[in-house]
């Protein structure tokens, strides 16, 4: 007999956590988060997300072992503001058994129901910046940080029992960074220049606080028609930054600002530190960071993570001006890869810029939907 049990303590969390670790023991691809992140997304004191939310978080109970979990989160920023109705499920983990899988997803479903909703999609998070997806190809591939993480063949296969139907796919590509610059990528940076756009360089995290606010701004601006993305008060863009610049290489954020200094388009990449994060095994001490910090210096990949253009600037040459600048930071460091994080298969901007390069989409991911 299966059991379900809603996490309200502490425990309850702990297990909720750590679930994943055990469920993915021996999944050789599956990439271990930093337990102390985790705490972070699921604490409502430090993830001000919960603040416009309706959550829902489940534990399933097996022989006296928990074998599965689950989270339920209605959206309210994001349902009124696309005129939407939906519950999304998330952070959906389980062996392969039909049954708690089914108790799990049928909880979430019938929750949503009495809150009202008329459809179910995920998997999804509070935003488009929390994992999203089930994987659908590229099983064997390794997995990147801050991507969605590999789940097993049989979700897919459980999701479309329960009469679940694709709602979109997502993209990564994999492309080799030019030995040179394209001619054409720098006559156009050279035009954009003239017309007094330029990228502010950086050499310390602290010299990028400044602009975090201003990049936000932007993101607000230029991403509201991304399917799952909700506007970030202050205070959750505050968080998001302060989990994740720690980890991230200066040199690697690329600001441009036109001739007034307002901030008009960004991208911010890191080396690909995955292999570290997996020796880490979830935890930063004791041993945990130096994994980390070695694994900068011996990838040869770049992971795109966030960028965007304002929208009255969209192909104006702003593009060719970041990849120039990037371009140049990743041979000064030796990396011949490149990596596109999440690409939603209808952008088809950013998918042509990945695609004028020599290039394979070696990942694949699906969100589901179902009408209730």
């Amino acid at each position: 007999m299966i059991q379900l049990k809603e996490v309200k303590s502490k425990k309850d969390l702990k297990t909720f956590i750590q679930l994943p670790f055990k469920i993915h023991k021996n999944h050789k691809e599956w990439l271990p988060p930093l337990i102390s992140d985790e705490w972070k997304v699921f604490d409502k004191t430090k993830n001000h997300s919960f603040k416009h939310c309706d959550t829902l978080i489940l534990l399933a109970e097996k022989n006296n072992e928990i074998v599965g979990r689950v989270m339920g989160i209605i959206n309210h920023t994001y349902n009124t503001g696309n005129n939407e109705k939906n519950v999304r499920f998330c952070f959906l983990e389980c062996y392969d058994d039909a049954k708690v899988y089914d108790s799990l997803i049928s909880a979430v479903e019938k929750w949503g129901q009495e809150k009202g909703m008329n459809t179910i999609v995920g998997p999804l998070g509070f935003s488009d910046k929390d994992p999203q997806g089930f994987l659908l190809e590229g099983f064997n591939d390794p997995m990147t940080v801050m991507v969605t993480n590999p789940s097993f063949e049989y979700m897919i296969s459980h999701t479309k029992r329960n009469g679940f139907k694709k709602k979109l796919d997502i993209f990564q590509y994999r492309a080799q960074i030019p030995e040179k610059t394209p001619e054409i990528y720098t006559k156009i940076a050279d035009r954009v220049k003239r017309r007094g756009f330029k990228v502010l360089e950086f050499k310390k995290s602290k010299h990028v606080r400044p602009y975090v606010k201003p990049v936000f701004d932007l993101i607000n601006a230029t991403y509201k028609d991304i399917y799952g993305f909700a506007p970030l008060e202050d205070i959750e863009s505050k968080e998001f930054s302060e989990r994740f610049l720690p980890l991230l290489k200066p040199q690697y954020i690329k600001i441009v600002v036109d001739d007034k200094s307002k901030v008009v388009a960004f991208v911010v990449a890191m080396p690909d530190i995955s292999n570290g994060f997996k020796k880490a095994n979830g935890k930063l001490f004791p041993f945990g960071f130096i994994y980390i910090l070695k694994a900068f210096k011996q990838t040869n990949q770049l992971n795109l993570l966030l960028g965007c253009v304002s929208e009255e600037l969209q192909n104006s040459g702003l593009i060719a001006l970041m990849a120039q600048s990037m371009y140049k930071s990743a041979k000064e460091n030796g990396l011949t890869v490149l990596d596109s994080h999440l690409i939603l298969e209808d952008n088809k901007k950013m998918r042509a810029v990945m695609e004028r390069m020599e290039h394979e989409i070696y990942k694949k991911y699906r969100i589901f939907e179902k009408i209730l």
